[in-house]
């Protein structure tokens, strides 16, 4: 699965630390998430889709290669 989740934090103008911090988790689970590294929770997608004021689905999609 793909993201758009570190265009749309610093769009938001927020940090890593920011995002962990608003969110409940670590700085190193967003920093793993952005590099395609860990696939969240639906819980945790939706607390990110909610904080950036979207949907689930604009923010992570299936690659498509």
């Amino acid at each position: 699965m793909k993201n758009t989740v570190k265009q749309l934090r610093k769009q938001a103008g927020m940090r890593q630390e920011d995002m962990a911090r608003l969110l409940g988790v670590s700085r190193q689970t967003i920093i793993a998430i952005e590099n395609d590294k860990y696939n969240p929770t639906l819980e945790l997608a939706m607390k990110i889709a909610k904080l950036l004021g979207l949907h689930v689905d604009e923010i992570f999609f299936l690659d498509e290669e």
